[in-house]
């Protein structure tokens, strides 16, 4: 079954570059833990307290800013735009069909979460799910 056409305020584009930015920071996140040891708490038995050493000023440099980038281009996003990314989400995450996207626009308008940034980027397959739903959508 094919997906009628929709009409976006968002550029299918802009959210393909929503897409590569989500794997980015998830790829910058899940790549400070390789060594299992990176911002580890240790706790000292004998003095009953945590330490956690490190030079802050030397992660502060190495930290990639994707997921703050990210954030921010789904902050700035206008209500309708914003409505628009959370309904293709929820379209490539199974919750409505493709046919159903302008209801899935007005439940996500209806939501209107607080954060869309820090809702969608919560979501641990976020990137997965807004592809899948372009792909469902045709775009």
């Amino acid at each position: 079954m094919r997906a009628m056409a929709v009409n976006l305020t968002l550029s299918p584009a802009t959210m393909r570059m929503l897409v590569q930015k989500a794997r980015a920071a998830s790829a910058s996140h899940l790549g400070g833990y390789e060594d299992g040891r990176d911002r580890e708490i240790e706790f000292d038995a004998d003095t009953l307290q945590d330490s956690h050493a490190h030079d802050g000023l030397a992660e502060e440099e190495t930290d990639d800013l994707s997921a703050e980038e990210l954030a921010e281009l789904i902050a700035d996003l206008n209500v309708d735009e914003a409505a628009e990314l959370v309904a293709t989400v929820w379209i490539g995450r199974g919750d409505y069909e493709p046919d159903d996207f302008d209801q899935a626009v007005e439940d996500a308008r209806d939501r209107a979460f607080r954060s869309t940034a820090k809702y969608l980027i919560g979501m641990p397959l976020f990137a997965d799910h807004l592809e899948a739903g372009l792909d469902a959508l045709d775009l």
